[in-house]
């Protein structure tokens, strides 16, 4: 038997995916573009809705052209020293340019130039280094994943507005959650964060799903588009039914694959949103999930709550990626049997 193609590890560019390639084509289309409006960009969603996988992508993109450098950050760290730091490593002329030029021995980069003052300024040394960076006629990409709104990713986002203003050829990817992301753009310094364009990681095309499972399976497109279905075009929902049905014996979408399924997704993600949420809202929740799309009026007929009672929980029930409502007056459940997740937490 092969290799099972589909796989439940986050970040992992699993064999078997389908690519957002309108969203990737379109931030690597402004980024190569030589009048670019925009050098920075968000990706949101939830956990399990591809924003790692998107970004992997994206940085593969930009990789294909030698004229970039690409460099991951993590937003718990100090992100303007590590930047620094990666960057030295990056490429040769830039290595033996700080040796040459830049005493980093304070922050335990390069060589220690007698001839040459310790730097005291992080952001002083990372804009001569991208100066540098500059007239070897190069780009920079950095991307962020799980971006929120820490102490180190505030200081490295205002420095990057420095940056921008100094026209350097600098460019910031970042992923995160929908609530975390927002957390961000809410800072008073960085109102900037407003203007960056903004992707939500909406579900897949349940076609395009149902197009897959058939050829793998070899089965007829009715069993596939039920089984896509069932996903609700939720990445990690997609990745779960294809391999609990791939290991299946008859490539069927079995009661013992369901139950498989639905112990994937609780493990690996639901059980930390429930974590999340407020007593209220699970309250609101355990209503809300009784049908896969309710009209507001009913379901606070059901809860004898008040419109203007409910509407903080709506936004943070939204923003959390639980909840769909671009409909205006109707709630739409968005992951795949979170009904029966619900319904088995408050039997606990």
């Amino acid at each position: 038997m092969s290799k099972n193609p589909f796989v439940l590890n986050f970040g992992k560019v699993p064999t078997q995916y389908i690519s957002r390639e309108l969203i990737i084509d379109e931030i690597v289309q402004e980024m190569t573009d030589e009048d670019t409006q925009n050098n920075c960009f968000m990706l949101t969603g939830t956990r399990g809705s591809g924003k790692t996988v998107t970004m992997t992508e994206v940085e593969q993109k930009i990789l294909e052209s030698d004229d970039w450098i690409v460099i991951r950050l993590n937003a718990e760290r100090n992100m303007l020293e590590s930047l620094t730091g990666k960057l030295y490593d990056s490429r040769e002329f830039m290595t033996k340019f700080v040796d040459a030029n830049l005493n980093l021995s304070k922050f335990g980069i390069g060589l220690n130039i007698a001839a040459k003052s310790p730097v005291a300024d992080i952001e002083s040394a990372l804009e001569t280094m991208l100066k540098e960076l500059q007239r070897k006629k190069k780009k920079l990409l950095i991307s962020v994943d799980e971006a929120s709104n820490t102490p180190s990713m505030r200081e490295f986002a205002s420095s990057f507005q420095i940056l921008l203003r100094e026209n350097l050829p600098i460019f910031l990817l970042m992923a995160g959650l929908y609530e975390n992301i927002s957390d961000l753009k809410n800072e008073k310094n960085l109102t900037f964060l407003y203007r960056t364009p903004q992707y939500e990681m909406e579900p897949l095309n349940l076609t395009l799903i149902a197009d897959r499972y058939s050829k793998l399976f070899d089965i007829d497109n009715g069993k596939a588009m039920n089984m896509a279905i069932v996903t609700k075009g939720y990445p990690f929902a997609y990745q779960a039914m294809g391999k609990y049905v791939w290991e299946d014996e008859n490539h069927e979408m079995t009661e013992s694959v369901l139950i498989k399924f639905d112990e994937a997704l609780s493990h690996y993600v639901y059980k930390k949103m429930w974590s999340e949420l407020s007593e209220k809202d699970k309250w609101f929740m355990s209503y809300i999930v009784q049908k896969d799309a309710m009209p507001v009026a009913e379901l606070l007929e059901m809860t004898k709550q008040k419109k203007n009672e409910f509407s903080q929980y709506r936004e943070r029930l939204r923003d959390k990626g639980l909840i769909d409502v671009s409909d205006r007056g109707l709630i739409k459940t968005k992951l795949p049997r979170f009904d029966i997740f619900v319904k088995n937490e408050r039997l606990r």
